[in-house]
Formats: structure tokens, C-alpha cells, sequence
């Protein structure tokens, strides 16, 4: 069987589980996610090099912790807090061009705050004020897809200035606005005719796009950043022909506490 085919086959169970999960209910969400995150930590502990077994206890504990305790907006933006003060340092980690070996207590910071913290909000994101809503989730999920297709396919086509080449050699800036501007054209679809949005609010969605473009391809690059300190192509082998679980969700990971935060401003400004 060639590449191309195993990864296609492997790619197809990936968004049929992460759909079907999503759409079937909020429980079974809770435990696809669950496993994720078992499984990106351990993923995340061979980067950094450290023993998975008390991350684990952290990861998981503050996931069942977060889920089981009742939601309200004080809890969720202490959460957002923390979470977003780790996506600074990660991204201040990116930008710093001595690539020195992460210290033992930011691998910990980053375990909670890039692992942990961000799968807790994932789950949170479909919550509104009419209960659970798959709909919001799986069009982020389309939006980030959307964005990596069409940055790969013009990247590859017209691309030739380098984002971001230290961390991440293919990376083109014209693939980077490509991704963008069909994120954007994808979120007016996604908006319309899947979500069904007031027509007034399709800004929303283009907001989200945006916010789903810049953020997933930082993401993208924080786990490149990170593989490549750790001198390895891909964080695991789960997926034949993708790689690990955070080759597959450090876009995700990345985005949805902006996303959260987004959604915050707007249920204040409302």
C-alpha cells in the first residue's frame, strides 16, 4: 500500500472520529478528547524529554477537574488567563532564536498551559446559551482545514518567500495568505449555508477565520519549534503517514483559546 493511500485511509478515520464524536454528543466529545490528550502528552513529555507519568496525573486530573466542575463565566476566565499567559510564552519560545533546551519548569508550564488547559476550552467552545452546539466546534475544525489545504496548495504552487524558515522550510508567506484569504471565503460558506447564521452575524465567522488562520499557523509553528529542538520530523507515529496526535492538533490547540476569548468579548459586548 503507498503513502498516499495509507495516508488518506488514516486521515479519513481522523475527521470521521473527531466529527462523529463531536456531532454524536458532549460525552462522547469529553472522551475523544480525553484520549487526545493522554496521548499528546505522552507525545509532548518524549519532545521535552521528561517522564510522562506525573504529567499525566496533571493533564488528566486538571481535564476531569475542569469538566466535572460546574461552568460559569469567573471559572472560564480564569482559565482563558492562564491559558493565553502560556500561548505568550510559547510564543515569545518561537521568536527566540538561540534555541537553548527548555528549563524543567517551563516543560511543566507548557504541559498545563499548551497541553492541559487548551483540550479543558475545546469542550467548552460548543457550550452556549442554548446548550450544547456541535455546529460551532466541527466549522473551526473546517476552518483550520480549510486554512492548512489551501496554504499547502499555494505555498506549493506560487510560493517563494519563507515565513518562517528556521523553524519550519516550506512554510511560504504567499501560502500563509492563500490559507487566509480561503479561510475567509470558507468561513462565509461554513456561516451561510452549514451554521445558518443571521446574516447580520456573518462577520462572526470571518472574525474567527482570522483569528483561526494567524493562530493555527503560529500553532503550527510552536510544534515545529518544538520537534526541532527535540531533532525529530514528527511528535509520534499514531497516524500513519500524519504523524502524532499534536501533528494533527497543534493548530486546534493553539486557536481555541482565542476563539474562547473572542466568544467572551462578545457575550460581554452583547
Amino acid at each position: 500500500m503507498n503513502n498516499t493511500l495509507i495516508r488518506a485511509l488514516s486521515g479519513s478515520v481522523y475527521v470521521a472520529l473527531l466529527i462523529g464524536a463531536t456531532l454524536y454528543s458532549s460525552n462522547s466529545l469529553l472522551v475523544l478528547f480525553g484520549v487526545f490528550l493522554v496521548l499528546a502528552t505522552i507525545e509532548f513529555c518524549k519532545l521535552v524529554h521528561i517522564q510522562y507519568i506525573f504529567p499525566l496525573l496533571i493533564t488528566v486530573g486538571c481535564y476531569i477537574l475542569f469538566n466535572l466542575t460546574q461552568t460559569n463565566k469567573t471559572n472560564d476566565i480564569l482559565l482563558l488567563i492562564a491559558t493565553l499567559f502560556v500561548s505568550i510564552k510559547a510564543v515569545v519560545f518561537l521568536f527566540d532564536h538561540q534555541n537553548k533546551p527548555i528549563d524543567h519548569l517551563s516543560k511543566y508550564i507548557y504541559i498545563i498551559g499548551y497541553i492541559a488547559l487548551p483540550f479543558v476550552i475545546i469542550t467548552k467552545i460548543p457550550w452556549g446559551i442554548n446548550g450544547y452546539n456541535p455546529k460551532i466546534l466541527i466549522s473551526i475544525f473546517i476552518l483550520i482545514w480549510i486554512n492548512d489545504t489551501f496554504a499547502y496548495l499555494v505555498g506549493k504552487s506560487i510560493g517563494k518567500n519563507k515565513l518562517f524558515e528556521k523553524v519550519s522550510p516550506k512554510k511560504t508567506i504567499e501560502g500563509f495568505f492563500g490559507g487566509l484569504i480561503f479561510c475567509i471565503l470558507g468561513s462565509f460558506l461554513v456561516a451561510k449555508f452549514y451554521i445558518e447564521a443571521n446574516p447580520k452575524n456573518i462577520y462572526i465567522w470571518i472574525i474567527i477565520a482570522l483569528v483561526t488562520s494567524l493562530f493555527g499557523t503560529v500553532g503550527d509553528l510552536i510544534e515545529s519549534k518544538f520537534k526541532r529542538i527535540a531533532g525529530v520530523k514528527d511528535s509520534g507515529n499514531i497516524m500513519p503517514g500524519h504523524g502524532g496526535v499534536l501533528d494533527r492538533l497543534d493548530s486546534v490547540i493553539f486557536v481555541a483559546p482565542f476563539v474562547f476569548l473572542f466568544y467572551q468579548i462578545l457575550y460581554y459586548v452583547s
